[in-house]
């Protein structure tokens, strides 16, 4: 598995936590982060503590980049020229045991603005070597992603449930994940409900089929049996002790500070 990830996850806390659970991912880098090379070995009779960084490596300083460990070039699906270069072990200052590959995309047929840059920074996390010419087909999927996490949040309630502790968010969790497979295995009815600004010649998407689920469900039946009257509910039983749910300080982040300019002397 490949999770993919935008610039805002490009931080020394998410590269650390990828690395300690084996995840490996690709994600979108900002042009002026600082990276840093290994720390080079300490010399003999030398002074002073041992150095924790290498040389620095910064996307908009390009004297800083020293030679590439592996490049390709290529053409993509308009015949211009793709290149891109790679460089290896390089990490964060504030996780310097969680290496990481720095990786430079160039497209000639791009409109270099801010949506279809010419070039584009990533970060690999994964101990095996990344494939260069598959850095663009993958990343290009994260964008399939949100779309399918914002439905998730929107249509199927993902986020609207009050829960207390993490099994129950794992389990409503898989819940909603259940449901988004029904309306996937759904699309081969045909059925669907279209909003009068939605074309009825592209493919039908899951929240077109939610919007007819129950008519689908009525047809289908259920194999569950009608519920049957067993008498009033034996209530809380005698004895047992009311405890209260355990209530936890809310955390409040204070409000961003302006940033003051010094005056030139």
């Amino acid at each position: 598995m490949i999770l993919l990830a935008d610039r805002w996850y490009a931080v020394a806390r998410f590269v650390r936590a990828c690395r300690e659970l084996g995840c490996q991912a690709l994600i979108r880098l900002k042009r002026n982060r600082k990276l840093y090379r290994a720390a080079p070995p300490r010399q003999a009779k030398q002074r002073g503590a041992p150095r924790k960084h290498g040389s620095l490596f910064q996307g908009t300083r390009p004297e800083t980049y020293g030679p590439a460990d592996a490049q390709w070039e290529g053409t993509d699906e308009q015949g211009k020229r793709v290149g891109v270069s790679c460089w290896k072990h390089l990490h964060f200052r504030e996780a310097p045991e969680a290496e990481v590959s720095v990786i430079r995309v160039q497209r000639e047929a791009a409109r270099d603005s801010k949506r279809d840059p010419r070039e584009s920074w990533f970060i690999w996390t994964g101990a095996q070597e990344v494939p260069l010419e598959q850095v663009r087909t993958w990343y290009r999927k994260r964008f399939s992603q949100e779309h399918g996490y914002r439905f998730l949040k929107q249509d199927l309630l993902w986020e609207q449930a009050h829960l207390r502790t993490p099994e129950q968010v794992e389990r409503w969790s898989w819940i909603v994940a259940c449901a988004c497979n029904q309306l996937l295995l759904s699309k081969q009815f045909g059925l669907a409900v279209h909003r009068p600004w939605e074309s009825t010649q592209r493919a039908v998407t899951p929240r077109q089929v939610r919007r007819v689920m129950p008519s689908i469900l009525h047809l289908l039946g259920t194999p569950a049996l009608l519920p049957k009257p067993r008498g009033k509910s034996p209530g809380w039983r005698k004895g047992r002790v009311r405890t209260l749910a355990p209530r936890f300080p809310v955390v409040r982040k204070p409000k961003p500070v302006p940033k003051t300019h010094r005056k030139r002397a």
